[in-house]
């Protein structure tokens, strides 16, 4: 259709549908009328920012993707068309679109017309312009439109309807709509119709479903419908909108073949790659069982270089603590030794007493080392194993304290307490061990007039004991190595121990299924929590 001023002054005018401008180069809008910006709640911001032709449509047609591209060779021809389509805020609906390309001042532009189809049918019954824009619209328009009344005949189509289904002008006025069904639908159609007539609305017909139109020739083809309606002198009339979508339905099938076949040929590639990894795993199983035993066998290796150093290092150690721990009480019993047998007289009793008791402290301190020795040795090999029996934990720990009462110093004194139940199940001799270990340690690195406290409590789940001194305590740094073999404190080194005392208490507790907590600050004591729990069987 060739462009006309009149036609362009029409459009223009005060429209109440979407009239808007648009650059061919890049279907950007330069130009939206105040009908359009409303009907797409298009703000001013929105406009600035350059907007889309494409982006008002819900589903940009692949029929006019093919018409913006052919302008570029031939460029007088109008587009038309019923589609979906979408506002800035996700409103649907759907409408006539008509695009038709113009010059002004030798630039090109598109003009756009959008009429939405629930109010195309008022336009027939308009005056004026809105009367003129419809006739104009209906008779250039590249969609098939025609209008039947209540009873389905044919009143009234427009040119390219009858091209649509191949008939001459004016040969379809007068028939049934259902003339232009395929037969085996027509008397579904007739149902459907007169439900339509008994509750008319705006809407596009069989969402979901295939629908096709029947041609003279008797040839059936996809089609795409709306209908819209309205009354006229008391008698209603339908208007429908006919979309022959024959191009989408052989490119959506052409798209269905090529992933039917792309898949088809993904599904081989899959097979291949598998067969492929299935050959590749097969001929690579002997390499990994091969590397597998290497790897196991440098990991046994490692683990018996590690034992193998660690027993060196155990040994050196052993060595080096022995032939110091050892040589200060082996010469001072064999010094004590000696001076006795020069106290013979009666009035040289005091000083035999001194050496003897000097003697009994040193050999108590080699069996202490030994004992560290033999425990640590039985600990490494696995020989220890807990045997849970009820203990009276009251007197337990009552009895134990006593004992170690007798090596304190002069002026020390133990404060015993304990709290809920009496009995509680674990391995007396490991528990024993361990509480003489601390309270030793506690003895040990306290003054001589200190006070050194014991609790226990005892509830259904668990058994809890606290050893706390006033002494030396122990610095931050050496408490993160408190419980590693032969460690040492900075500040006991002068003070009589192997190292392993802890070592082993630890490895205790680990045996009575309990854990060990230490809290201590330099010069203001420490503290051991024991929690213990039953031993699992």
């Amino acid at each position: 259709m060739q462009w006309s001023p009149e036609f362009f002054s029409l459009l223009l005018g005060q429209s109440s549908h979407f009239i808007g401008i648009s650059s061919p180069e890049n279907e950007r809008l330069v130009w939206v009328n105040n009908a359009g910006l409303q009907i797409f709640e298009i703000g001013k911001k929105q406009m600035e920012k350059g907007m889309s032709v494409k982006e008002l449509f819900r589903e940009v047609p692949l029929e006019f993707t093919a018409y913006c591209r052919n302008l570029q060779k031939k460029n007088d021809e109008t587009f038309t068309g019923i589609y979906e389509f979408v506002t800035s805020k996700k409103t649907e609906f759907r409408g006539l679109f008509v695009c038709e390309p113009f010059a002004y001042v030798k630039q090109s532009y598109h003009l756009i017309t959008i009429i939405n189809a629930a109010s195309l049918s008022t336009l027939s019954s308009d005056s004026g312009k809105d009367k003129e824009r419809f006739r104009v619209l209906f008779d250039h328009a590249t969609v098939g439109m025609l209008v039947t009344d209540h009873k389905g005949i044919i009143s009234t189509l427009n040119p390219f309807a009858e091209i649509q289904f191949g008939y001459q002008k004016g040969e379809l006025i007068g028939k049934t709509i259902e003339v232009l069904i395929p037969e085996n639908l027509r008397m579904r159609h007739e149902e459907l119709r007169t439900r339509f007539t008994q509750s008319p609305q705006n809407r596009p017909m069989g969402i979901g479903l295939d629908l096709y139109g029947r041609k003279k020739d008797g040839s059936t083809f996809p089609v795409e419908i709306s209908l819209s309606h309205y009354e006229f002198n008391r008698q209603m009339f339908v208007i429908a909108f006919i979309n022959d979508i024959t191009v989408r339905k052989q490119a959506q099938e052409n798209m269905l073949r090529q992933k039917v076949a792309a898949e088809k040929y993904s599904e081989e590639v899959k097979r291949l790659n598998e067969a492929l990894e299935r050959r590749v795993e097969e001929r690579t199983t002997v390499l990994r069982e091969t590397l597998h035993q290497l790897e196991k066998s440098k990991e046994e290796l490692e683990v018996a270089l590690e034992k193998e150093k660690e027993l060196s290092d155990l040994k050196s150690r052993f060595v080096s603590m022995a032939s110091h721990e050892f040589r200060t009480p082996l010469s001072t019993i064999l010094s004590s030794a000696s001076l006795i047998e020069r106290y013979q007289g009666a009035d040289d009793n005091e000083k035999r007493q001194r050496h003897i008791h000097r003697i009994k402290e040193n050999v108590k301190n080699l069996n202490d080392i030994l004992e560290d020795f033999l425990s640590l040795g039985k600990l490494e090999e696995g020989l220890i194993k807990p045997k849970q029996e009820p203990i009276g934990i009251a007197d337990f720990i009552s009895n134990i304290v006593h004992d170690v009462s007798e090596v304190k110093k002069d002026q020390q004194k133990f404060l015993y307490t304990h709290a809920g139940e009496t009995e509680f199940p674990s391995d007396k001799y490991l528990l024993k061990n361990v509480l003489i270990n601390l309270l030793s340690n506690a003895i040990k690195f306290s003054g001589d007039e200190d006070a050194i406290e014991v609790s226990s409590a005892v509830t259904k789940d668990s058994l809890t004991i606290r050893v706390k001194d006033h002494g030396i305590g122990i610095s931050q740094d050496d408490q993160e190595h408190l419980f590693d073999r032969f460690f040492r404190g900075k500040n006991a080194l002068n003070i009589k121990g192997t190292g392993l005392g802890l070592f082993i208490v630890s490895k205790y507790i680990e045996l009575l299924n309990g854990s060990i907590e230490c809290r201590s600050q330099l010069n203001e004591g420490t503290e051991f929590i024991i929690t213990i729990y039953p031993i699992n069987d």
